[in-house]
């Protein structure tokens, strides 16, 4: 591999750990809850508010859009809270609802705009290649902010503090690295530890980085779309581990 391929995969990598350690222990709970289509609803909701901010003309980096795409994700956060209190039996009826809702809406928002398949391309497959040091701090800074919470204070909080942390969490991750990859590190690496009796969040976390890994290796080596590399690699390693963690729950002994 290149100097230069090596200078774009290593920032993309730290792109990757940075989402991943979020939103693995968020996947987790989110499993938990049987809401598995939250992250992506929430992503889309964030992607709306970008939108909405590009469309009155806000520049693409800026506070605004920041504030904009966090205010919508914690909005819709908190409806969901509401919802899943109010009618838990359909919840994840209603989260794919609002992702059906956001996602139009972003069609819409984008109607008559001659670069709309570009921004809707960013959004989805996001453009992890290409980013920058301080976007790397930016979501940095908000990971450890979301990570103490969620280990410490908020240790079992309740829905509006889980909503609340997911909201900020997706918000930037999903300018990132794009909803695709949002939603497969949220719920790839916790489908595939489902059946571990020991270390499980350990074992997640090292799906998620083997995945990313490999698929932007794989991208940079075959000259692949890089979010759907990455994907593609995530759901292999966790078809890998699932089976491995498969078999030692039938023989303990193994392993």
């Amino acid at each position: 591999m290149s100097e230069i391929s090596i200078a774009i995969v290593l920032p993309a990598l730290a792109a990757g750990l940075l989402v991943a350690a979020t939103h693995v222990p968020l996947g987790m709970q989110v499993l938990a809850r049987g809401i598995i289509f939250i992250d992506i609803a929430i992503a889309q909701i964030a992607g709306l508010g970008v939108l909405l901010a590009d469309y009155f003309g806000f520049e693409a980096q800026g506070l605004a859009v920041q504030v904009s795409a966090l205010s919508a994700a914690l909005g819709g956060a908190l409806v969901l809270t509401w919802t899943e209190r109010r009618w838990p039996e359909v919840q994840e009826a209603i989260i794919g609802v609002v992702f059906i809702l956001a996602a139009t809406a972003q069609i819409l928002v984008l109607a008559g705009n001659p670069h709309a398949g570009e921004h809707l391309k960013d959004l989805l497959v996001g453009q992890i290649l290409w980013v920058g040091a301080e976007q790397l701090l930016a979501v940095a800074l908000v990971s450890a902010v979301v990570l103490a919470l969620w280990f410490g204070v908020m240790r079992g909080a309740g829905r509006i503090g889980f909503y609340l942390l997911f909201g900020l969490s997706v918000t930037a991750s999903v300018q990132l690295v794009g909803i695709y990859l949002v939603f497969a590190t949220l719920i790839i690496p916790a489908l595939a530890t489902r059946q571990a009796t020991r270390r499980r969040l350990a074992k997640a976390y090292a799906v998620a980085a083997a995945g990313y890994a490999i698929g932007l290796l794989l991208s940079a080596w075959c000259d692949l779309p890089s979010g759907a590399a990455v994907v593609w690699a995530l759901a292999a390693v966790g078809v890998v581990v699932f089976a491995v963690e498969g078999r030692r729950g039938l023989n303990p002994a193994v392993g």
